[in-house]
């Protein structure tokens, strides 16, 4: 970034802070680093941190909010859960009567019912400015998400059967979403953001296999039995039913395309899923 970069980013936000809910997970804490590298002040909102912020708690909501500028938004457990529409408009509301004049929320990719949530806070919010970051499947599911153990473990147990999906760097992402908070990527947009290669889960297994050098094969299973092995592991049944229904929905073939969502708003290309893989294994995601 350039040091005239730099200075507007502040002016843009003088000293109000950006609120980034969920601060602390895969992507929150990736745009908590980048804000604060340009300079901007950032609370980072967890259940647990300086900057309290539980997406089960409303009556937080309004004290996180209060005086910041903008507000990342990255709703748990997914915006496409029972539930997530009421949050948005509740959060919205909130954010509105706090004087918050900028949202940029992350929602999935090719998700029905993600849209509607999207709507209820575009509705909720008024005037204020709220730009959609629509995501494919991260590539850090594989390295700090809930497909690490079956790295680790060699077998890649998942609902996606023979489907290709273009997986994006959640570094990319990240880059999407800061450029959105700081204003330098169109008010108002709804950004489709892809890896630049579709890859079926045995290709990236396989990929993974090359960059660790362990045994990573991908072992497909149905949505029932991906939800009763998720039961197995302690998951609540409802929670397991949701998430094997969205993954085989979210992974039955209408993602396999790629977009150019991410070089319209940052310039350059999206990271490669081979690029993620050697990285994450150089800086030790699967061990030694």
């Amino acid at each position: 970034m350039t040091q005239n970069t730099e200075n507007e980013t502040r002016e843009l936000h003088g000293t109000r802070p950006v609120l980034v809910t969920s601060g602390t997970g895969k992507t929150g804490r990736r745009v908590v680093e980048r804000l604060a590298a340009r300079g901007v002040p950032v609370r980072a909102g967890s259940r647990n941190g300086e900057v309290v912020f539980d997406w089960s708690d409303p009556s937080g909501w309004e004290a996180a909010l209060s005086g910041a500028d903008a507000a990342y938004v990255a709703y748990y457990p997914d915006l496409a859960a029972p539930g997530a529409p009421e949050a948005m408009t509740a959060f919205g509301r909130i954010a509105r009567e706090c004087g918050v004049r900028r949202l940029v929320l992350l929602s999935g990719r090719g998700e029905p019912q993600a849209v509607v949530a999207e709507e209820a806070l575009r509705a909720a919010a008024g005037d204020g400015e709220l730009t959609v970051v629509r995501s494919a499947f991260f590539a850090q599911n594989f390295s700090e998400g809930a497909l690490l153990d079956g790295v680790l473990g060699g077998e890649l147990v998942f609902p996606a059967g023979g489907s290709a999906e273009p997986f994006v760097d959640a570094d990319d992402l990240a880059d999407v979403v800061v450029a959105a908070l700081c204003g330098e990527s169109g008010a108002g947009a709804v950004h489709e953001v892809t890896g630049p290669r579709p890859l079926t889960f045995a290709e990236a297994a396989a990929e993974l296999a090359r960059a660790t050098g362990r045994e990573v094969r991908y072992v497909p299973v149905t949505g029932p039995q991906y939800a009763a092995m998720l039961v197995e592991y302690g998951m609540p049944q409802a929670e397991a039913g949701f998430l094997a229904e969205l993954f085989t929905m979210l992974l039955d073939g209408h993602n396999a395309s790629v977009t150019d969502g991410l070089k319209q708003v940052l310039g350059r290309d999206p990271k490669p899923f081979t690029a993620f893989a050697d990285e994450a294994a150089r800086d030790g995601a699967w061990g030694a």
